[in-house]
């Protein structure tokens, strides 16, 4: 059974993204960019796979522009992530958005490897943004799982091709 991109607009996946949100991000607010984006704001997209979900993105638009606040992709090997980023970005398309970004922490190689490679490249690096961010929201660890201390930003955009029409 392919897998299946929906709005979370039943009580049951709204209840599933805010269970997700909680145990991955810590909760709502998300603090990003030294932004905090709460999740009634953003739009989203689940990934179903089985009638289960199995992944989920949140973004924010801002005027031309729109910002992946949070990405997961709970199977691995399903291209669950990358179908979930193209969600956005056919959105994003449609609606006029011409640039795509995200911001990730200076301990997450993985994500950098993986936006990298769908690409996404490197624009900024926000100093101490996680610093910062944890005196809002104390949650945030201080060192990730990879022994790496979490203290910057990095944010990555990716610029959108427009559709034509003819």
């Amino acid at each position: 059974m392919p897998i299946v991109m929906m709005s979370p607009d039943s009580p049951e996946h709204r209840s599933w993204l805010i269970n997700l949100w909680t145990s991955e991000w810590g909760g709502d607010p998300m603090v990003s960019g030294d932004h905090r984006y709460y999740l009634r704001d953003l739009e989203a997209r689940i990934a179903i796979d089985d009638d289960q979900p199995v992944g989920a993105v949140t973004w924010a638009v801002h005027d031309q522009e729109a910002e992946i606040v949070s990405l997961n992709a709970l199977v691995e090997g399903r291209h669950i992530g990358t179908r979930l980023i193209r969600a956005v970005e056919e959105d994003a398309v449609k609606n006029g958005v011409t640039r795509v970004f995200l911001t990730t922490t200076n301990d997450n190689v993985r994500a950098l490897a993986f936006y990298q490679k769908r690409g996404y490249r490197l624009t900024a690096l926000n100093v101490g943004a996680v610093d910062r961010a944890r005196q809002q929201k104390p949650a945030i660890p201080v060192i990730a799982a990879n022994g790496i201390p979490i203290h910057d930003e990095l944010i990555l955009a990716k610029r959108l091709q427009s559709v034509n029409p003819h």
